[in-house]
């Protein structure tokens, strides 16, 4: 489970999907946390430039609908373990955990006044979000519910 303690003797693989779904939930968190501060602070600070501000909007919408995915795609891996359906499921997670550093990330720097070429890496993000819900729609297409 997530709650477990990582220990530095051994466990192999099981130690390092586990710190993945740890990974995952923190991202999910942290993403979270900082889009909605982020829009809060858009609305007080940027309130008179609305382009500004619509790009914290977008980055908080897109960061919060997309870090809810991340979680729930952090809660299912805890108990996939192996098959087709993880790897899908691995993969869109990781797709969501990259959407969220790119698209999000670079709608926010850009919002507080980063240089224009910081928005090529938008496109990259929304392509792995889009990749992402895809990885989904795999998983739910060839997965096996494990078996107690």
């Amino acid at each position: 489970m997530l709650v477990e303690r990582v220990t530095a003797g051994g466990g192999g693989e099981a130690n390092h999907e586990m710190m993945i779904e740890r990974f995952w939930l923190g991202w999910a968190g942290i993403s979270g946390a900082v889009a909605v501060a982020a829009e809060a602070a858009a609305r007080h600070l940027a309130a008179g430039d609305p382009h500004r501000l619509e790009l914290a909007a977008t980055a908080a919408r897109y960061g919060l609908v997309h870090s809810a995915a991340l979680f729930v795609a952090a809660m299912f891996a805890v108990s996939w373990r192996s098959g087709r359906g993880r790897r899908w499921l691995m993969a869109g997670g990781w797709a969501f955990a990259g959407g969220l550093a790119l698209f999000c990330g670079s709608l926010y720097v850009l919002a507080l006044g980063a240089p224009s070429q910081v928005a090529a890496a938008t496109p990259i993000g929304g392509t792995l979000f889009i990749a992402g819900w895809a990885a989904l729609f795999v998983t739910a297409l060839v997965m096996r519910w494990p078996t107690a």
